[in-house]
């Protein structure tokens, strides 16, 4: 028997596994900082969590928004971009990441967008496989840099 995988929209009793989730996924961000900024996101009307859900338990998450400032390749604004996505490792390699990729390309296009962005780093080999699985190309490679004055 195969289990059944829905998928929802947040709501706010879903924050503190959204927050678990997240803590994976962005290891190197501070718990009270990255609290504060899933905080934000519930409240923005151009951002969208969408939760993938097992017998009532969230097993992954995904995170768009509508950019209308720069997007590095985009032809146009506003552009759609993928902020996160994460699926707890026993639930992987069953669609669940490309489902939220083809729902938040339709919240995209709901939203007048002709393109949609993401940026993972760059010696992270499984991101980047991934999305040129669910049709992204590599628009640029690019350092950051930083000077204190």
């Amino acid at each position: 028997m195969s289990e059944t995988i829905t998928y929802s929209d947040f709501q706010d009793s879903d924050f503190e596994s959204l927050f678990q989730m997240g803590c994976k996924l962005w290891k190197d961000t501070e718990e009270t900082e990255l609290r504060r900024l899933l905080t934000e996101v519930m409240e923005r009307k151009n951002q969208r969590i969408f939760l993938a859900k097992m017998n009532n338990m969230n097993v992954g998450f995904s995170m768009f928004s509508i950019r209308t400032d720069y997007v590095e390749g985009a032809s146009q604004s506003p552009t759609g971009y993928l902020e996160g996505i994460f699926v707890e490792s026993d639930f992987r390699n069953k669609g669940i990441a490309r489902e939220f990729v083809r729902l938040g390309e339709a919240w995209c296009k709901a939203q007048g967008c002709i393109q949609i962005g993401s940026d993972t780093w760059l010696t992270d080999k499984d991101s980047r496989n991934f999305h040129k699985k669910v049709g992204f190309w590599e628009e640029d490679e690019i350092v950051h840099f930083l000077k204190d004055l």
